[in-house]
């Protein structure tokens, strides 16, 4: 092989690792890569399983292109003069090697990611309160058994609810459905749990942030289930005990 050609070579190799090596090194701190750190309990368990999901995926995009890439970069030097590279009909060592790093990739998220959810679905032997998400085509009650047996917020597909709740203080929802089954989902929370027809579900989180934030169904449930949003609004603790005062008010 001529030192030219040995030369183009070690270019074309450098074009390909180096912007791998500046992604993989270029920061200091992983990004949320979409999501808030903080905001919720649930945040704070599951932000790190999210990180390193896109990680790992990045890793293994960029060595497949790598892998694509390659027999189009380094074999034209084969073409140029009329020359086919070498054909090689299998390779065990290499075969053993694809086969078995992608059970690695998935046994190591799945262990991660089982470990992360019973820290999600873990349950407290108390919690500052409870409240009752129903979900129905297409919208939501929120009840609220401090204020009474039916202090309920009923929403609408044209008037969204409101759930209300306090900043750091862990709350139990239990998550009924009316009909069919429905997703209910709070994106910034990174949390999402199914209501399911006689099926009783709960989950547990605290809300660390105060402000407004988005939720929806996300299972398709019926015609209208674009519409079947709600938002979650976070206050301090005296606001919501003002909030839970105005309900059982609004019942008695």
């Amino acid at each position: 092989m001529s030192p030219h050609i040995r030369k183009s070579r070690t270019v074309r190799l450098g074009l390909l690792i180096v912007p791998l090596l500046l992604t993989l090194t270029g920061c200091s701190q992983v990004s949320g890569l979409g999501f808030p750190e903080g905001v919720s309990s649930i945040n704070d368990i599951s932000l790190s399983l999210w990180q390193g999901a896109w990680i790992a995926g990045g890793v293994v995009g960029v060595i497949t292109l790598i892998l694509i890439l390659w027999p189009a970069v380094f074999h034209r030097a084969h073409a140029s003069k009329g020359e086919f590279p070498k054909q090689t009909q299998y390779n065990i060592p290499v075969e053993i090697v694809y086969t078995v790093i992608p059970f690695i990739i998935i046994a190591v998220l799945f262990y991660f990611t089982a470990v992360k959810q019973e820290e999600i679905i873990e349950k407290s032997p108390t919690v500052a309160h409870e409240i009752t998400v129903n979900g129905f085509q297409w919208s939501w009650q929120f009840t609220y058994p401090e204020a009474g047996e039916n202090a309920t917020v009923t929403g609408t597909p044209d008037k969204p609810p409101t759930l209300v709740v306090p900043v750091g203080e862990r709350v139990r929802y239990t998550i009924t459905a009316s009909d069919v089954v429905h997703g209910f989902w709070i994106p910034a929370f990174m949390m999402q749990i199914q209501n399911i027809p006689g099926v009783t579900n709960s989950i547990e989180f605290t809300a660390n942030e105060i402000g407004e934030f988005p939720g929806r169904c996300n299972i398709l449930c019926g015609r209208n289930h674009s519409q079947m949003i709600f938002k979650v609004k976070v206050v301090s603790k005296a606001e919501y005990q003002q909030y839970l005062e105005t309900l059982k008010a609004s019942v008695a």
